[in-house]
This record gives C-alpha cells, structure tokens and sequence, in this order.
C-alpha cells in the first residue's frame, strides 16, 4: 500500500492520494516507474527506455493541489491516460515505434492491466462525484511532461515553433463555457516569470488524452479538466537526471494559477452544490 505526504490515506500499490478540502484536484498518472513483477520477462525494453517516455517529478507538481491522485506504475504497464481499448501496448505501432515486448504477453496480464485502468478510473470517479456535490463542479490538473531531444542527448532540441514551454491541451471541453478560465490560466502561467517567453500555447503539440476526455463526457458542465504539458526543459530526458532550480521554478509557477482557477470556478458554477 501507497501512502504519500501530507496525510494522504493508503490505496494501492498502483497509484497514491491526498483528499483535501476544495475543489482543486491535479492527477499525474505517468509520473511512475514501477512494473509489476509478473511483466518482467516479457520486457524488452529497458528501465532508462521506459524512462524516457514517462513523466518523472510531475508527481511533485501534483502534490501542490489539496487533493491529488500520482501513478506509482509505469505507462508501460498500463496506459492511464489512454482508452481502455489502447491501453496496454501492444505493438511498436501504440509506444512511439518502441519494442516493449520481447514476447507477446498472456492475455491474462492483459486483462489484470485493465482492470487497474478500471479501478483507477472508478477511484477517479469517487473523488470528482464528492467535489461536484460539495462544491458544485471543480478544476483537474492532468499534468504531464514531453521529450523535446530525440534525436540524442547532444542532439538539437525541437523546433521551439511547434514545442511551446507549455502546451495546454483543451481538445475535449467546451470553450464556450469554461474559456474564461482557460484564458485566466494561460495568462497567470505566462505571467509568473517562470515559463520563458512566457511561452504557454494551447493544443499545439498535444489536445489532451484519456483523463480530459473521461471527465468532461461524465462531468460536461461541472468538471474542467486542463492537460497541462511542460516541455522537458526541468530535467535531461535522456538521463533522467533533474533540474531542481527549475523544477522549484515551475512549481511556483503552478501554484500561481490556482486563486485564477478557483475564481473563475466560482464564475462559471455560481454558488450551486456548496462554495467553491
């Protein structure tokens, strides 16, 4: 069983929580590395591999919410922030042309991933359902990080055109309803000093996966859930190795937005459901 800081309660060996008071919830299901010792010999793929391709230090981020869910697992165990359908890798084709398997793994591994997917998402549920009949709706962070060298670790980085410090994914809401809040967003993030240029853009490189879309089909006029994808510039992705000036950075960054997403909350809900 997983307990993390500040009182949370433990859950599971899959992820870790923190209930809090208010209506801001963060998730970071890639920030995990772990495998489950029944998958070890069907890996072909390294841990510095695998590495790669998740979120390290974004649990650290999501700690900053009063109540937050964190993956302990790795993406490639079971992908949370894909649909159940897409969710275990099966193939090059689902992790970036990347041979994750050395064997086809049992069915019945399969279906034990899916079922974490299933649960996770029911725990997910749990919490949102408490936070709409508390305080009327609520804002998630789904936080995430993405490679910016691939080429190699000496490598050019991407073109900074098409790879904002801060891509915003707002693909599965509806704009109309909660882009005030999105625009507020984007503007304390730009403004905090942090991000440099103030380069925080909206569905440039990524739209948002499974986590946005899930809420905002369940919670369409209560729930807004923002991906929040910050370039790996706070770390070396190929070494894995952090940059805790930066990461500190970023996280004062994130913490800046939350009076903004809280008031425009309020805005959007009214005081229906309790006080946001």
């Amino acid at each position: 069983m997983m307990t993390g800081p500040g009182g949370s309660s433990p859950v599971s060996t899959f992820w870790s929580e923190r209930q809090g008071e208010g209506p801001l919830v963060a998730v970071a299901v890639h920030a995990g590395s772990a495998v489950r010792p029944s998958l070890h010999d069907h890996l072909a793929l390294d841990a510095a591999g695998r590495l790669r391709e998740e979120d390290p230090f974004t649990d650290r981020w999501a700690h900053l919410a009063p109540t937050w869910l964190v993956g302990e697992r790795s993406r490639f165990e079971v992908d949370l922030n894909r649909p159940p359908e897409r969710a275990v890798y099966r193939s090059p084709d689902d992790a970036w042309g990347l041979e994750v398997w050395n064997k086809a793994i049992p069915e019945g591994e399969v279906d034990l991933s899916l079922a974490l997917h299933a649960d996770f998402y029911r725990r997910l549920g749990e919490i949102l359902d408490e936070k709409v009949e508390r305080h009327g709706g609520f804002v998630l962070l789904d936080l995430h990080s993405y490679n910016h060298r691939r080429e190699s670790p000496e490598g050019p980085a991407a073109d900074p055109a098409a790879n904002p410090e801060v891509n915003l994914g707002t693909g599965t809401l509806d704009r109309g309803r909660w882009g005030e809040l999105i625009d507020r967003f984007i503007a304390d993030l730009a403004d905090s000093g942090a991000i440099p240029g103030g380069d925080v853009r909206e569905n440039v490189k990524f739209r948002g996966g499974q986590v946005p879309l899930w809420t905002h089909t369940r919670y369409p006029e209560r729930g807004v859930a923002l991906a929040v994808e910050f370039k790996k510039t706070f770390m070396d992705e190929w070494s894995g190795a952090p940059d805790e000036g930066r990461i500190a950075a970023l996280s004062g960054a994130l913490r800046s937005t939350f009076p903004g997403l809280l008031a425009s909350l309020r805005r959007v809900i009214g005081d229906r459901g309790g006080d946001a």
